[in-house]
């Protein structure tokens, strides 16, 4: 999901990578992933070292790249088999050049992204004409101009101040903007030192914020039996996250690292998010022959970038969804 500062050196490199081709070389039993630091990707270590993934056969090698045009440009290029990343994120990628596609759901932020403001402020129209800072071209973003037009409001109604996730969250509490996007465990953070609120977080756009598996086609086309193994093995320890959670915080800590390294920390974080289990999954992605609810979000996707960065984007649910794997069998 998340820390995604679009920089012209990732886009150039982006750009290069797709010059060379998006030829992954497939290697049966094995498959790499990037992402960037996000609890809700914890259920992806868990998986691997509780062993759910081996015991199908299945090697998985997590890189974090704090940045998705990085990581998406070692997938284009072959480096990566797939990333983990909000779907709203990976769309502006998805060409006929660079396919792939999100075979496996991971979580859904609910609580975990969350506007930071004063005291004194009650709502979004508060902020009219006011510096915000937020992280343009990133689900930050995506998510504030989903907000705003809610209140028939755009990004044109704020002074946008660009700048990470992180970095927001700090220069809200050194109080040199005076609202600001981020997530936990800033939201947290703020909450305790009483110096400012939260006043809307992502439990009250429930659906919006989801983080997905994608995969590159090819390595899809040529590796089905482990793309099978890969959704078993999540579906396995979203279950085991229900049954024993201290447990599977203590691994996910141990696995995701950085900031969340401690398991309070990454216990505290799980909160504000959501795990997809298989029904979950179902109902998100969809089933062969039925769409699911992640159409929508791709809908709102395309008409959020065509509008915040003027020019269009019509990626379809085909283009980037595969439901073959889903369910299992």
């Amino acid at each position: 999901m998340r820390k995604s500062l679009l920089k012209r050196t990732s886009l150039s490199l982006l750009t290069a990578a797709l010059a060379v081709g998006a030829a992954a070389s497939a290697q049966a039993g094995s498959l790499t992933i990037g992402h960037t630091t996000w609890v809700g990707y914890g259920t992806l270590y868990l998986a691997r070292d509780l062993g759910y993934f081996k015991e199908q056969g299945l090697d998985v090698d997590f890189t974090v790249i704090e940045e998705s045009a990085m990581y998406m440009a070692a997938q284009a290029s072959g480096k990566l088999s797939g990333s983990a990343s909000t779907i709203d994120e990976i769309l502006k990628y998805r060409s006929k050049d660079f396919c792939f596609k999100a075979v496996a759901a991971l979580d859904e932020s609910h609580g975990g992204d969350g506007v930071l403001v004063g005291k004194d402020v009650t709502s979004l129209e508060q902020l009219k004409g006011q510096s915000v800072a937020v992280n343009e071209g990133s689900v930050s973003q995506f998510w504030l101009s989903y907000l705003l037009k809610q209140k028939g409001m755009s990004m044109s109604d704020l002074e946008i101040q660009n700048m990470t996730a992180d970095d927001a969250a700090t220069a809200f509490i050194a109080g040199r903007v005076p609202a600001a996007v981020t997530w936990e465990p800033h939201l947290s953070l703020v909450k305790a030192k009483g110096q400012g609120k939260v006043l809307i977080d992502s439990s009250e756009t429930p659906g919006v914020i989801v983080d997905v598996v994608a995969l590159s086609c090819d390595v899809i086309d040529k590796q089905p039996e482990d793309v099978k193994a890969l959704v078993s093995g999540l579906y396995k320890a979203v279950e085991y996250t229900k049954t024993h959670p201290q447990e599977a915080y203590a691994i996910m800590a141990k696995g995701v690292g950085g900031y969340l390294s401690d398991p309070k920390d990454l216990a505290e974080a799980a909160k504000g998010v959501k795990f997809y289990d298989q029904a979950m999954s179902e109902k998100l992605l969809g089933t062969p022959g039925k769409e699911g609810d992640i159409a929508g979000i791709i809908k709102l996707a395309n008409d959020t970038w065509t509008s915040l960065q003027g020019k269009p984007y019509n990626v379809s649910y085909d283009d980037l969804v595969d439901t073959r794997f889903v369910t299992p069998k």
